[in-house]
């Protein structure tokens, strides 16, 4: 029998080693590395920009601005726009807005959905349908949010603001229109009771959003949370509290699944 060291010294010689990064199918400048796996980023110090969230998830990066200073707000902007790229900036108060305006004079604040967006090129047409549903209207500005970068991926949205359980009437009379849905946003504070009732009629994913809407007992949104998160309705899926931004992500993506 061969010993292995016999058999160790049979084997092939070992190539070159591959290259730790694969060059991009997009040029890019030198201060923004790339890598095989689709992960252009442009590097600027405080942020590293990631050029392919895109072409990996459908959507570009989007900015989320509490913490970011005006001046690393833009330059992030600008860095996504160079990219060929469209812009969605969270939660950007409007002291904020005024300040990226002055360096982009094309950027749009969306008051409600307290977001600024920049296009690129011409949008596409909107397809499919996304429904956002809201409580109460103090729920309005998470809802916005979902809406906003629901639509920001191509989707087709309707609002259905102001429907909460203690007027369940207002929600009956736009069943219809929930059940034409490919996907179902609701936002909700206080006890969180809406998604679960929204669920129990009709066939479709519901996202909900708990938001931090409510009394001392809500705990900022925490017993909203809990309560959906214990629906016992099947088919409810639960994001983080005011997260508007990623109910919006998760019903488009199920909306251009459904294509």
């Amino acid at each position: 029998m061969m010993s292995a060291r016999t058999q160790l010294a049979r084997l092939p010689a070992a190539g070159p080693k591959p290259p730790r990064r694969a060059a991009c199918a997009t040029a890019v400048p030198d201060r923004r590395a790339a890598c095989s796996l689709n992960c252009a980023e442009d590097d600027l110090g405080f942020a590293r920009v990631d050029l392919h969230r895109a072409r990996r998830r459908g959507m570009p990066e989007a900015i989320y601005c509490p913490g970011k200073t005006p001046a690393q707000v833009v330059r992030i902007m600008k860095s996504i726009h160079a990219a060929s790229q469209d812009i969605l900036a969270t939660r950007a108060e409007p002291a904020l807005y005024r300040a990226v305006r002055r360096a982009i004079p094309k950027a749009v604040y969306h008051e409600h959905a307290r977001a600024i967006t920049l296009d690129f090129g011409p949008r596409r047409k909107p397809v499919g349908l996304v429904a956002v549903v809201s409580a109460g209207t103090t729920d309005a500005p998470v809802a916005e949010e979902a809406a906003l970068t629901a639509e920001r991926m191509g989707a087709r949205v309707e609002r259905v603001y102001d429907v909460g359980v203690a007027g369940l009437h207002r929600l009956v009379r736009r069943v219809d229109l929930l059940r034409s849905a490919r996907a179902v946003v609701v936002v909700a504070g206080m006890e969180g009771a809406l998604p679960s009732v929204v669920g129990g009629l009709i066939a479709r994913p519901v996202i909900a959003v708990p938001t931090s809407v409510g009394y001392g007992a809500s705990m900022k949104g925490v017993a909203a949370l809990l309560a959906m998160l214990n629906s016992c309705v099947p088919g409810v899926t639960v994001v983080n509290i005011d997260n508007g931004f990623g109910a919006g992500v998760a019903a488009a993506m199920i909306n251009e699944t459904c294509r």
